[in-house]
């Protein structure tokens, strides 16, 4: 299948502002682009790019005084299958764990796992280990919290969610990646495109979406405690230890959001 990604924001910025943009399709995803996700700026202005400490394609840019718009239209191929179900998957003792996955296992801005550690042992330190415990923390998860656009907050944490019990993507994605910390499994979280393919109408507003992947056995799973069902059509942008890490823009000065406008479409063929 093919599916049609991309995005329309609008900035009103009174004046020039340094701007950093986690908004490029993921490397690992390169090969499958059939029509390229190229940053386009109204009015144009020099970009650069480089790529950050977890390997994430960033953008660096000056957005001038006045209205600035920023797009892409891409076109990528996916195969259609829905993520991977792995209920085998073991989890590794922490001393064995590959050293590239450590950091996951710390604390991070929106992760407190200091705070809910005590929290997460009495909910599942006496339950099945490895893919059921990543489940069973989703599941827990997916039920405490209510998924509410009226009530997301930028500087809501891991520990807050728990609290507060409303929240959106990201913020389902902070508190399963918190409990799995705490119960010694390395968590990332993930930053991309998923649309409404396999699902059920009504459809809300698209927009970017927030999910998390886990070390298991000897690879990534993905994990999904808002949706909590395997998906198809997603499409991965960033990772990092949490979305301090993946900001979609990071801006260094006063400024407004005037629209915003994401697309996740399949594209049907015509016979």
């Amino acid at each position: 299948m093919q599916i049609r990604v991309g995005f329309d924001m609008e900035y009103e910025c009174p004046s020039p502002t340094p701007m950093i943009l986690s908004l490029s399709i993921h490397y690992s995803r390169a090969s499958d682009l059939v029509r390229p996700d190229i940053l386009i700026t109204r009015p144009s202005v020099p970009v650069m790019a480089y790529r950050d400490s977890f390997g994430n394609w960033c953008s660096r840019l000056v957005a001038p005084a006045g209205r600035f718009e920023l797009s892409t239209d891409a076109l990528i191929n996916d195969t259609g299958l829905t993520d991977a179900v792995a209920p085998w998957a073991l989890q590794i003792p922490v001393e064995r764990l590959p050293e590239s996955t450590l950091v996951y296992l710390l604390a991070s801005r929106y992760c407190e796992t200091e705070l809910l550690s005590d929290l997460a042992w009495q909910l599942f330190g006496n339950g099945p280990t490895g893919w059921a415990r990543v489940q069973a923390i989703c599941d827990f998860v997916h039920r405490r919290i209510r998924f509410d656009y009226a009530h997301a907050r930028r500087t809501r944490t891991a520990f807050e969610a728990f609290h507060e019990g409303q929240g959106v993507c990201r913020d389902y994605a902070h508190l399963a990646i918190a409990l799995c910390r705490c119960m010694n499994i390395p968590a990332r979280y993930c930053t991309g495109y998923l649309g409404d393919m396999g699902t059920d109408p009504p459809y809300g507003p698209m927009d970017f979406a927030a999910w998390f992947e886990v070390w298991l056995g000897d690879r990534w799973y993905t994990f999904d405690a808002r949706n909590n069902t395997p998906r198809i059509g997603r499409v991965l942008m960033a990772r990092g230890r949490d979305a301090c890490d993946v900001a979609l823009a990071s801006t260094f000065g006063p400024n407004q959001l005037k629209r915003f406008k994401v697309t996740a479409d399949e594209v049907v063929a015509v016979a």
